[in-house]
């Protein structure tokens, strides 16, 4: 098959982002951390082509925050869409898994330079993602009263 026969693609295309929701003890907050750019975001990344999204989200916590995920939940708890601020023909799609870890026993990294729980007051003076903007509308601590 030529490439003048391929069906044209549209301007835009979806990044499939997986991210970690970490609860506190009280379940009523989740944890965000600040990238050297001063954005803070859920922990996560762009879903590795034929990877399966446990695991290479437990590779993005553990890469960007040195934190052991102990487990990760079998389904999403939530889906958020958006486009990329820097290129808005980039939309995002984010699935969001709960997630458990050994302890908070953080270590700064290039990607990540500080943690965090935040609720919908915490974020009010934070530069965040809009991920988290979009979570922190729809986040309700009683979908999440018994961990994973």
């Amino acid at each position: 098959m030529s490439t003048k026969s391929l069906p044209s693609l549209p301007n835009c295309f979806y990044r499939v982002s997986i991210k970690g929701l970490i609860l506190n003890e009280q379940r009523n907050k989740f944890l965000i951390g600040r990238d050297e750019a001063g954005f803070w975001d859920l922990p996560g990344g762009g879903l590795e082509w034929g990877a399966a999204p446990q695991e290479d989200l437990t590779r993005e916590i553990e890469e960007e925050m040195q934190l052991a995920v102990t487990k990760v939940a079998d389904r999403p708890c939530y889906f958020l869409t958006g486009r990329q601020t820097v290129n808005p023909n980039v939309r995002i799609a984010n699935v969001i898994y709960e997630c458990q870890i050994a302890n908070f026993d953080f270590t700064p990294t290039p990607e990540c330079l500080e943690i965090q729980f935040v609720d919908t007051k915490a974020i009010i003076d934070l530069e965040v993602s809009d991920t988290v903007r979009e979570l922190i509308k729809i986040f309700d601590p009683q979908n999440h009263t018994q961990p994973i």
